[in-house]
């Protein structure tokens, strides 16, 4: 029976400034730093061995995945990156204050590109570089709904993630809020006109156990509570 545990990162200061992120690379705040510390802990007390963490690109993934290695006394497992686990991408709302994205297109519209299935976000104008992703072949999008957040995610879940569950591997992934959202969804057999209604908190590890056929045979939220 294989393990799989999920973490949003740590408040970053975006999330702090409630500012619409996607893939601009911001920093974790000293709150964020230490909701990584609480959620190894949290691991801690699991005492789960990991064979494999998997992060985004962005280093408040990146950083928040250190952070509990360090807790958690294994930081000597390979992190395996890929922009795949990267945040959605919000497109010309990227930086925008979301209560005032709200205050100018309405409630509606702004709950459908913050928590809908299939709504894109404005797109940008002009494709954003980043040397990151040079070498990947891969260009930065112009927007993303989280439908296509989770079709370029899957491939890696099959590829990369299940794989190693099959082969008894506990995994850990530390990611974002809508790419776990997306990864959810399709974990759990949510319905498109349901997964408005799940949210993932920053450092909050959720915990899914599979039977010999990846089947989900057991999912626990560890509630921040518990430390």
């Amino acid at each position: 029976m294989a393990t799989l545990v999920i973490v949003r990162h740590g408040q970053s200061q975006a999330n702090l400034d409630n500012i619409f992120t996607g893939w601009t690379d911001v920093p974790l705040t000293a709150h964020g730093l230490k909701q990584g510390v609480a959620v190894g802990h949290l691991l801690a007390n699991k005492q789960i061995n990991f064979a494999d963490v998997h992060t985004s690109l962005m280093k408040r993934a990146i950083i928040t995945a250190n952070v509990i290695l360090e807790q958690i006394k294994q930081d000597y497992l390979p992190i395996h990156k890929t922009w795949r686990l990267n945040e959605r991408h919000y497109g010309a709302l990227s930086g925008q204050n979301k209560e005032a994205v709200r205050q100018r297109y309405g409630t509606a519209q702004w709950k459908k590109w913050r928590r809908g299935f299939t709504d894109v976000p404005p797109a940008l104008t002009t494709r954003q570089h980043d040397r990151r992703y040079d070498h990947l072949g891969v260009k930065v999008p112009l927007s993303e709904s989280l439908q296509m957040t989770q079709r370029r995610l899957l491939p890696y879940w099959e590829d990369a993630i299940a794989p190693r569950l099959l082969d008894g591997k506990n995994q850990l992934v530390v990611a974002h809020g809508s790419s776990l959202r997306a990864l959810i969804k399709y974990l759990d057999q949510i319905d498109d006109d349901q997964i408005d209604q799940v949210e993932v908190p920053n450092g909050e590890p959720i915990i899914y156990r599979f039977d010999a056929h990846l089947n989900v045979i057991d999912k626990q939220v560890l509630a921040k509570e518990e430390h």
